[in-house]
């Protein structure tokens, strides 16, 4: 086994389990970071609704990708942009194009008791602000764009911690390891998280919409038959619904 193939024994060792497992085959959901907390309410909502059990895999866009291109035996990848989704597309490994479920948006969390605005505040003396790897995680280059789009990319530049995705920026905050963090609304109005800190949104205009795209996995020749259910249930109104309680804008 070579260097860059992944050792599935343990990727699904940290598979998180969402729900029940009436059946032997749950789906395999490969999830972006900011998607956590509401995927989990919608997978909930569709084993009730269906029957099928799913669980989810977390972690960047990005590394997600790479996985699925590599062979990794996901059902259906839900991402936090369109960009990765139509890179799997172009390289015949899915089925059908990415849909767009959602608009994420980003917003300015501490767990301390700083101020939060105006966003040059974020450049002070000593301050870390997290933000996710702009490589890897759309998130991140949201809050780069909105960084440079105010005029702080060059003095926020030696202030920035990158964590690997949303997920690990909200640890970062949670812990206190930072000052700040460039995170998801999702992030910090799920049941988990909220009331721990306190945030603010970044204004829309500081980076490009971030369009949350779905696609099925080609398992061979062909997707599993229950993505199709379940992508179909992700534009549903009860899925909708979730989605806009965790601050997702609906197209």
């Amino acid at each position: 086994m070579n260097k860059r193939t992944y050792n599935w024994a343990i990727i699904f060792l940290l598979l998180s389990a969402c729900g029940k497992r009436p059946n032997a085959s749950p789906l395999l959901i490969a999830t972006a970071a900011n998607m956590q907390f509401a995927m989990k309410d919608i997978c909930l909502a569709f084993e009730e609704e269906t029957g099928q059990a799913c669980e989810l895999i977390i972690g960047s866009s990005g590394k997600l990708t790479a996985q699925i291109l590599e062979g990794a035996p996901y059902d259906v990848f839900v991402s936090a942009d369109t960009k990765y989704p139509n890179s799997i597309y172009k390289q015949g490994k899915s089925t059908t194009i990415p849909q767009i479920y959602a608009l994420g948006k980003i917003v300015i969390w501490s767990n301390s008791q700083k101020p939060l605005f105006p966003l040059d505040s974020l450049i002070q003396k000593d301050i870390k602000i997290a933000i996710a790897n702009p490589t890897t995680a759309p998130y991140g280059r949201a809050a780069q764009e909105a960084l440079k789009q105010s005029g702080l990319s060059e003095q926020a530049q030696d202030k920035l911690i990158y964590g690997e995705s949303i997920a690990q920026v909200n640890r970062f905050v949670e812990t206190q390891n930072v000052d700040f963090g460039i995170t998801s609304i999702s992030s910090v109005l799920s049941m988990e998280l909220k009331g721990k800190g306190h945030w603010a949104a970044i204004p829309d205009s500081l980076y490009n919409d971030i369009e949350q795209s779905v696609i099925m996995i080609k398992q061979g020749e062909k997707s599993k038959q229950g993505s199709k259910v379940f992508e179909d249930f992700l534009f549903s109104k009860k899925a909708q619904a979730i989605l806009k309680q965790y601050g997702y804008q609906l197209k």
